[in-house]
């Protein structure tokens, strides 16, 4: 059985997202005002999962201090590459401790944890580089912006692809007219059900498995309801529940729609219809059929985005080819 939803309105939900136009490496607090500008930042790395590792590579040339991960196996792997950081499971308490000493935080923590240490941290005058998508929820977007306005800090939210020539150059093609009027875009992720490990988990879990000597579970929870440890939520499945992700479309349609919004100038779209299985109170759909109609834009004319994940692609469309 499938479900439809549509959904007309003028005012559609405004998803404030929050980004800097400059280098956010170059932002310092108040303590650090009078220091030179060349002088480093000292970070606080929070979540040393995957994408917490590409990130801690990426900012290793400024002074690490901190280390905090629920997960003691992960702080222990990266001690020895920053043996001056002090590491912790709790953020609290890292804040708490080191208040003074640090400039500016890193979250790459799941997404329903986000909003709950950004702001903990914008409200003691720290920076924040937080990933996509940037909170579990519009509510919680909203609060962030509002903290990172009252504070005065440098924000920038973890969108890689946005910085990659590849974007910039398709941008300018588009926005200069090189492929004429855009009036439908086809937006597709193939793989079915996104990038679940536990494809056959759809219901929750009714038996609890061992929870690693390592986890700290209750920090992992955090702000969500408690449930009892599964591989299926930790380490990289809780994209696909409610309590903890956004499914495939919040995970990868920030990558994958962002071109297209930036290329074509969108914000909010007039109408949205979506179709797909009928919805689970617990776990995120395994594919959705997604169609936002947007209004005309300065010189560009209405655009229909249809998005796809799971089980369908546009296969006319594919069907057409190209250069």
């Amino acid at each position: 059985m499938s479900s439809s939803f549509n959904m007309t309105r003028r005012d559609m939900l405004k998803n404030s997202v929050l980004s800097s136009a400059g280098l956010w490496l170059g932002a310092r607090t108040a303590q650090s005002a009078s220091r030179s500008p060349n002088e480093k930042l000292n970070l606080a790395c929070i979540g040393l999962g995957n994408q917490g590792n590409a990130n801690l590579g990426l900012v290793s040339s400024q002074n690490i201090v901190a280390l905090c991960d629920v997960d003691s196996a992960r702080t222990d792997k990266y001690q020895a590459q920053f043996p001056k950081a002090k590491s912790f499971a709790d953020f609290r308490v890292m804040l708490d401790r080191m208040e003074k000493e640090i400039d500016a935080v890193v979250v790459t923590t799941p997404n329903h944890t986000h909003a709950t240490i950004a702001i903990n941290a914008m409200q003691r005058g720290k920076h924040c580089y937080c990933e996509k998508p940037l909170a579990h929820s519009i509510h919680e977007v909203r609060e962030m912006q509002r903290v990172a306005r009252e504070q005065n800090v440098v924000t920038q939210m973890g969108t890689q692809n946005h910085a990659g020539e590849n974007y910039r150059r398709t941008v300018e093609l588009v926005q200069s007219g090189a492929i004429g009027d855009v009036k439908q875009v086809h937006v597709w992720f193939g793989r079915p059900g996104g990038w679940r490990r536990y494809k056959h988990v759809v219901d929750r879990p009714k038996q609890p498995e061992p929870i690693p000597k390592t986890l700290n579970w209750d920090l992992w929870v955090g702000p969500a309801p408690m449930q009892n440890f599964h591989p299926c939520y930790h380490p990289h499945d809780w994209h696909y529940w409610w309590d903890f992700g956004n499914g495939t479309l919040g995970n990868m349609g920030c990558h994958y729609m962002d071109l297209i919004y930036w290329a074509l100038k969108l914000k909010y779209p007039t109408a949205v219809a979506t179709k797909g299985p009928e919805l689970h109170p617990d776990s995120t759909p395994f594919w959705l059929d997604c169609h936002w109609q947007f209004p005309a834009r300065e010189s560009m004319p209405p655009v229909e985005v249809i998005w796809y994940h799971g089980r369908n692609t546009p296969q006319p469309v594919l069907d057409l080819g190209g250069p």
